[in-house]
């Protein structure tokens, strides 16, 4: 997993509360267990006018105009700006998975569903809870600004405006460790890795018989 430090990206508002799981990723794409290949259809009930399916050439399918994401200004941002209860619905991990993929690093909303939450840091996202009256007052200054960027810190835990505003977020310390350095469970397992082989030697020394 790619370490997360510091970021200064493009915010994306998605002015929606209440996002479950299957509007991030539809059930029709969670025959694949990759990480990969996901960003394509991320949203993809908002973002196509077509019914879309595993395998579709999306390049060539109408696109919803009027969806956030497909407008000019926002192509290529690394934030995503939305409301409460982000990522409520299923546990399907493919969420994060494929909001990763399109490209978002941060998410920052006033509150998100506990397994999604969890399973972005899993992912090396980073999800960010700030005020209801924060993300409001963000959501104004976005659609004000074209080319509106935010600097997140987690070192620092800091969000900074263009403006110079600095907003603190909290984040479990843990979890902050696992992100600064780039380690998801099986890299934490990694670190590991000598006392894993000299306990393996030891059982294959003391139960040969298990191994012959």
């Amino acid at each position: 997993m790619q370490a997360f430090t510091q970021l200064t990206g493009l915010v994306a508002p998605l002015d929606r509360a209440n996002v479950d799981t299957d509007a991030i990723i539809p059930k029709q794409f969670l025959k694949s267990i990759k990480r990969s290949g996901f960003g394509p259809n991320a949203f993809d009930e908002w973002r196509y006018l077509d019914r879309g399916e595993p395998g579709m050439d999306n390049s060539s399918r109408p696109l919803n105009k009027d969806f956030v994401l497909n407008q000019e200004r926002y192509q290529g941002a690394r934030v995503l700006l939305t409301r409460e209860n982000f990522g409520c619905g299923s546990s399907r991990e493919h969420a994060p998975w494929a909001l990763e993929d399109y490209g978002f690093k941060v998410i920052i909303a006033s509150s998100f569903a506990d397994i999604f939450f969890n399973n972005c840091f899993k992912n090396g996202m980073l999800p960010i809870v700030l005020s209801a009256e924060i993300v409001d007052a963000l959501f104004k200054q976005v659609v004000a600004n074209e080319g509106y960027a935010l600097n997140v810190d987690l070192a620092a835990q800091t969000v900074t405006t263009p403006g110079g505003e600095v907003y603190p977020f909290e984040i479990d310390a843990f979890r902050k460790h696992c992100l600064l350095n780039g380690l998801d469970d099986i890299g934490l397992t990694m670190q590991q890795q000598d006392k894993i082989k000299a306990f393996e030697a030891r059982h294959r020394q003391s139960q040969p018989w298990l191994f012959a």
